[in-house]
């Protein structure tokens, strides 16, 4: 294929992809197919065409940090420290298990360490189409389910965000100085959130004909002013989302209006750029096999967890709703792979998250039409649910 046959696939892709995800009741569905695509991709596409789609794609992974943040409403002291007492035990019952796969696939100390925190967290905005339409839930235990993945999400990002530094650096008593400046950074986004708060409003508000275009370019520009100030990109577009996720205009959360650029373009090129990274020949090969083999060994330990120990709520499959995580491991595997000395570690562990997310959400019920939006992250309706998380 020729570089222009590329893109017109990929086009095509980002808007048929999505509408068959959700015909199908799995819109969470999406992403992982474009890191499908990406895959396959690879042995097609010109160094130009990835160039181009790698560049894309660091502007789509700050803006799904942005959306991950959106996701993140979080609940008052009381309920935060009932879902954390759930949700800590949860994730470090897991570390072990997790180290030892990690061990075996040729991970280093560091590497693993961030593998581990990835792989047992989940994406809140994959499995609240399936929370909402899981069946025989009570209503507080739906609510309690909810929080649970809000505190394993936060819990992950902050490991991550710690732990991305620690490639560089290894791990060391400066690992107190990287968690200062990310309260530092926490501080500094809180300390303008507001004032930012206020753009964001006047362009839901008053523009129509840009205000998609609008929007992303302020999250942008306030990335780009972070970077300027010392702070990582990354960090600041979390934050941001996470200051910015109950601002809202006419019923619809900031992501509604965001989404034909970011979960329908950018974000999505940000996934196949992931795949593109995974040479094909790794998906046959021991890496992809014990990748497979260490996704059913974490699906089957949380079964256990959950009948015998902790237990999520619901029925005997309700614990799959902590399963997809694709999004949480992508952030991950995309700082393993600016070194090519970790790409194999990046490799795996996209693979390991990609086959955890597809058994999970195909294992999860159908949703109906508009419980999610086309990436399965949260839809209008999601913003009507976040009462069961009280402001």
């Amino acid at each position: 294929m020729n570089d222009i046959e590329v893109i017109i696939a990929l086009l095509l892709l980002f808007m048929a992809v999505p509408d068959v995800c959700r015909r199908l009741g799995r819109p969470a569905l999406a992403f992982p197919a474009f890191v499908v695509f990406g895959i396959v991709l690879g042995p097609l596409a010109s160094a130009g065409v990835e160039t181009m789609l790698h560049g894309a794609g660091v502007v789509g992974f700050l803006l799904l940090l942005f959306q991950v943040g959106l996701e993140i409403d979080l609940p008052q002291p009381r309920e935060l420290r009932a879902a954390a007492s759930f949700a800590v035990p949860w994730a470090l019952v897991q570390y072990p298990v997790v180290l030892m796969l990690t061990t075996v696939a040729g991970l280093g100390l560091t590497e693993s360490l961030l593998a581990a925190a990835a792989l047992t967290g989940v994406s809140v905005g994959m499995s609240y189409p399936a929370w909402k339409n899981y069946p025989g839930l009570a209503e507080g235990e739906r609510g309690r389910i909810l929080r649970i993945l809000i505190v394993l999400e936060a819990m992950t990002i902050i490991l991550l965000a710690v732990g991305a530094p620690a490639l560089e650096a290894g791990l060391s008593w400066f690992m107190l100085l990287r968690l200062g400046g990310i309260a530092l950074t926490l501080l500094l986004v809180a300390r303008f959130a507001r004032h930012v708060r206020q753009l964001f409003q006047v362009i839901l508000e008053r523009t129509t004909l840009w205000r998609t275009h609008l929007l992303v370019l302020l999250v942008l520009v306030v990335c780009a002013a972070g970077e300027r100030l010392g702070l990582a990109a990354a960090k600041t577009a979390f934050f941001l989302g996470l200051f910015m996720s109950r601002t809202e205009h006419e019923g619809k959360g900031l992501e509604e209006y965001a989404a034909p650029v970011s979960e329908r373009f950018l974000i999505p090129i940000f996934f196949v750029s992931l795949g593109l990274r995974v040479e094909w020949a790794t998906v046959g090969s021991l890496t992809g096999l014990s990748a497979l083999g260490a996704a059913g060994l974490l699906v089957g330990v949380r079964q256990v967890l959950h009948r015998r120990w902790l237990r999520v709520g619901g029925d005997q499959r309700a614990y799959l709703l902590l399963c997809p995580n694709l999004t949480v491991v992508a952030l991950g595997a995309s700082r393993l792979m600016e070194s090519p000395a970790t790409a194999a570690a990046a490799s795996w562990l996209l693979l390991t998250g990609l086959f955890t997310t597809v058994f999970a959400i195909a294992s999860l019920p159908a949703t109906r039409k508009n419980d999610g939006n086309r990436s399965g992250a949260l839809s209008p309706e999601a913003a009507k649910a976040k009462p069961l998380i009280p402001a």
